[in-house]
C-alpha cells in the first residue's frame, strides 16, 4: 500500500521511478520511520491514544467531515486501522527527529576560509608556488579570483565540519590553522586553494543548522540501523 502511494506521488508530480527504486526508497523510508518511533517511545515520547484521536478528528474537520476522510482513506488505500497505524508512527517520527535536531549546538567548532579557485593544474601550482614564496593572499586572490569568486575576494565565509559537500575541501580546511594556507585541492568544479582566516567556536549560520540538523537525523537512523534486527514480511 505504501509502494503504491509512493508511485502516485511520483505520476502526479511527473516523475517516473523503477519499480525497484521505488520499492528501495519506500521500504528505506518506513524502516527509518520506525526506528525513529521507537526511539521516541523509549524517549518517553510516544503519542497517546487520545492525543491520536485529537489529530485524526482536526484532520476529519479540515477535510469536511467523516464521510471526507473515509473517501481519503480509501482512495490512498487505507483502512481505518492501518490509517491510525500509519499516523501514529510519523508523530512519534516526528517527535523522534524533533528532539534529535533540538540536541544539535547553536556553536560549533569552525573555521572562515578563503579560497582561490582555478581552472587548470598548472596555474593553480604557480599561484602555489608564488604563495610559498612569500606573496600575500589577498592579492592573489585578487588577481587570479575570477566572478563570482572575484565579487567576494573568495571569500567562503564561517563554516563547521559536516557542512561542505566536497569532503576534501572540508578535511583541508579543518587541517589548517588560521593564518595557514592549503595545498591544491582538486574538485569537480576546479583546483582550490584554501586560506584560513579565523578557526574557533562560532554561531552556525541558519543554512548551516539545517544541513547539521538533517545530518543529524539521518546520522542517528544510520546508527540505529546498524543495530537493528529488520525484518520484512514475505
Amino acid at each position: 500500500a505504501e509502494l503504491a502511494r509512493y508511485k502516485s506521488a511520483q505520476a502526479a508530480l511527473g516523475k517516473t521511478v523503477s519499480d525497484e527504486e521505488a520499492a528501495q526508497t519506500v521500504l528505506d523510508d518506513m524502516i527509518a520511520q520506525v526506528l525513529l518511533a521507537q526511539g521516541a517511545r523509549a524517549a518517553g515520547l510516544s503519542i497517546t491514544e487520545a492525543a491520536l484521536q485529537s489529530k485524526i478528528d482536526a484532520l476529519t474537520a479540515s477535510l469536511g467531515g467523516a464521510d471526507k476522510l473515509s473517501a481519503w482513506q480509501s482512495t490512498h488505500g487505507y483502512t481505518d486501522e492501518s490509517f491510525r497505524s500509519a499516523l501514529k508512527r510519523s508523530a512519534e517520527a516526528a517527535l523522534m527527529r524533533d528532539k534529535i535536531i533540538a540536541e544539535v549546538p547553536g556553536t560549533v567548532e569552525q573555521v572562515h576560509a578563503r579560497q582561490i579557485l582555478l581552472y587548470n593544474d598548472a596555474e593553480a601550482q604557480s599561484v602555489l608556488a608564488q604563495l610559498k614564496a612569500g606573496a600575500k593572499f589577498d592579492e592573489l586572490a585578487t588577481q587570479y579570483n575570477r566572478s563570482p569568486q572575484l565579487e567576494t575576494r573568495g571569500d567562503l565565509g564561517w563554516f563547521p565540519q559536516g557542512y561542505l559537500l566536497d569532503a576534501n575541501l572540508e578535511a583541508a580546511a579543518f587541517a589548517l590553522q588560521a593564518g595557514q594556507f592549503s595545498e591544491v585541492i582538486a574538485s569537480e568544479v576546479g583546483f582550490h586553494i584554501l586560506y584560513i582566516v579565523e578557526r574557533g567556536p562560532h554561531p552556525l549560520s541558519p543554512d548551516a543548522r539545517l544541513v547539521l540538523q538533517g545530518r543529524a537525523v539521518t546520522d542517528w537512523v544510520s546508527g540505529q540501523r546498524a543495530q537493528a534486527v529488520i525484518v520484512t514480511a514475505p
